[in-house]
């Protein structure tokens, strides 16, 4: 599958420190590889939308045909990745 990340997700992760880069970029080449993980939940409210955990930080995705859409990155201790995705969406 190919990936599609989105502009805000794609300045998130040019901004990310090297080692939490190598994190959330080694998550992203997962989901590529198996868009469904063990470790991916459904996100109640917005259909079709999944999120993952890679260390400190929470990817939300939903998928079409052959592409990821990487929709938003953001820190999971605190709502701003759900927030992000209201305006989003």
């Amino acid at each position: 599958m190919n990936l599609n990340l989105s502009r805000r997700s794609h300045q998130f992760l040019n901004d990310l420190q090297p080692k939490y880069y190598k994190q959330v970029a080694s998550k992203l080449l997962h989901l590529a590889k198996d868009p469904r993980p063990n470790d991916c939940r459904h996100l109640c409210g917005h259909p079709g939308y999944f999120r993952v955990t890679a260390g400190e930080y929470r990817i939300i995705y939903f998928t079409t045909n052959d592409v990821v859409h990487i929709s938003v990155i953001n820190t999971r201790n605190d709502d701003a990745v759900y927030k992000e995705l209201e305006r989003v969406t």
